[in-house]
């Protein structure tokens, strides 16, 4: 058979053989998988070089900045409120406690004293205060235990005072029948009560106080922390804005966006609510502080060392002469009331410096009058007592009239008024304080729903025009 020439034939097989195959042809491989961050960058790309996606970008951009300074502010200061509330509810009542344990004890230490020189029978008005301090004390420990931590150095100080005061009262109690009987024993017992009282349980009401006092401080530190994540937030969220207003301006020559203006108004109010609000609660939260708890300080002190250097003007009555200090020269309780009457002098001052009020003045300015008094009939009872007229000098420390007992009366009565006072400061600064947040969280995170409502809306108007 004859083929046209450049006619291609298919090769002939062989006889009894299988006719050739084609060559195979290269499988087509199907497009890799791409990631949704891959696909997700790429339409992000895309939209970028078209003005309507890069305005739904910022869009996107813009109520995403507002809804994070609302949650953020909403965040903060929520936590700087709930400090502040600490402050007012929690670490102060337990720091005013911890004082209130300290001159219970102290109180009932030189009513127990005074009851001992009245003689074998106490006054009954003298008992009824040593039992109202004693019970004061017990309740306010009380107290303190069920909202303190027994692992901190608020409970073990709790625990060692709930230790010792049965024991110091037990004393008291055989010191008393001992007197009652005219054994001199008693004096030895009320001596080592006082002992007692002065070494342990004194020594841990004062820590007690000053970890309370320290809690408190760390408090009033959280709640008065500047926000600074939130105002940089802020500063960021109103130039966005700005910037996007701008250039919503230089592109379409329209000066006003409504969407955007609302966003930027209500972002403005969070601002400038939270650095109002926040500058407030500081400055109440300090004066507070300063003005209030720091007077506080030098005023339970000053309480504290009064009633301590009263319990040892009576036991050196009690004694006689008969304990001396380390050196063998002098008498340990008149050198303890001499010591005890220069501090009162030193934390007088210290709470008068501090007093910002004439009300808050006058009663420390009464106690320093009665404090120079009390030293004058003092030194004129030890003389009384060392000229052998025993029975005079004892009227001249627990007598009715003209007595030490009487100016320590007195200065016991002004610095609790000037207490009272400054407490009272206190709370009212402090309660300012804490009223200053109050709204804020909720405010900020509702007026970022409304700005980023805003910032969406303004957008979506820029966008309808390419429609």
């Amino acid at each position: 058979m004859t083929y046209p020439p450049n006619v291609r034939t298919a090769p002939q097989s062989a006889p009894g053989h299988a006719p050739a195959q084609p060559p195979a042809r290269p499988a087509i491989q199907p497009p890799a998988h791409r990631g949704a961050w891959a696909v997700g960058k790429e339409r992000l790309r895309t939209a970028a070089t078209t003005e309507p996606g890069r305005l739904q970008i910022i869009g996107a951009v813009l109520a995403a900045l507002v809804v994070a300074f609302g949650a953020v502010t909403a965040f903060e200061i929520s936590d700087r409120a709930s400090a502040a509330d600490d402050v007012v509810s929690r670490s102060q009542p337990l720091s005013a406690d911890a004082a209130s344990i300290h001159r219970s004890l102290a109180d009932a230490d030189a009513a127990a004293a005074n009851g001992f020189l009245a003689g074998a029978e106490e006054p009954r008005a003298i008992h009824e205060r040593y039992e109202k301090d004693i019970t004061a004390a017990s309740r306010l420990l009380i107290n303190a235990a069920a909202n303190t931590d027994s692992s901190t150095e608020s409970g073990r100080q709790i625990a060692a005072l709930n230790e010792q005061l049965p024991r110091y009262t037990g004393l008291i109690e055989r010191a008393r029948a001992n007197n009652r009987q005219g054994l001199p024993l008693g004096g030895a017992y009320l001596r080592y009560a006082n002992l007692k009282m002065s070494n342990e349980l004194l020594p841990a009401a004062d820590k007690l106080y000053q970890a309370e006092t320290k809690r408190l401080g760390e408090d009033n530190d959280d709640a008065r922390d500047w926000p600074f994540v939130s105002f940089g937030l802020g500063v960021l969220v109103l130039g966005a804005l700005v910037w996007a207003q701008r250039r919503n301006y230089r592109r379409t020559n329209r000066m006003f966006n409504h969407g955007l203006l609302a966003a930027t108004a209500a972002s403005t109010v969070v601002v400038l609510w939270l650095i109002v609000g926040h500058s407030v609660a500081r400055a109440e939260l300090n004066n507070a502080m300063e003005g209030g708890q720091e007077s506080l300080k030098a005023l339970n002190s000053s309480r504290v060392q009064a009633l301590q250097a009263r319990a040892n003007e009576n036991l050196a009555v009690v004694s006689r002469g008969a304990v001396l200090t380390p050196d063998g020269k002098n008498d340990q309780y008149e050198f303890n009331y001499t010591n005890r009457m220069d501090a009162v002098g030193v934390t007088l001052t210290s709470a008068k410096d501090l007093a910002d009020d004439s009300e808050g003045r006058d009663p420390v300015a009464d106690a320093t009058n009665a404090v120079a008094e009390w030293r004058t009939r003092h030194k004129k009872a030890r003389a009384t007592d060392n000229g052998g007229d025993y029975d005079s000098a004892l009227q001249q420390i627990i007598g009715p009239k003209a007595s030490t007992g009487q100016s320590f009366d007195t200065v016991d009565a002004a610095l609790r008024r000037a207490i009272d006072h400054e407490q009272r400061e206190f709370t009212a600064s402090a309660t300012s304080g804490r009223g200053a947040l109050d709204g804020l969280p909720v405010g900020a995170a509702a007026l970022a729903v409304l700005g980023a409502a805003g910032a969406v809306l303004g957008i979506n108007r820029r966008l309808s025009e390419y429609r």
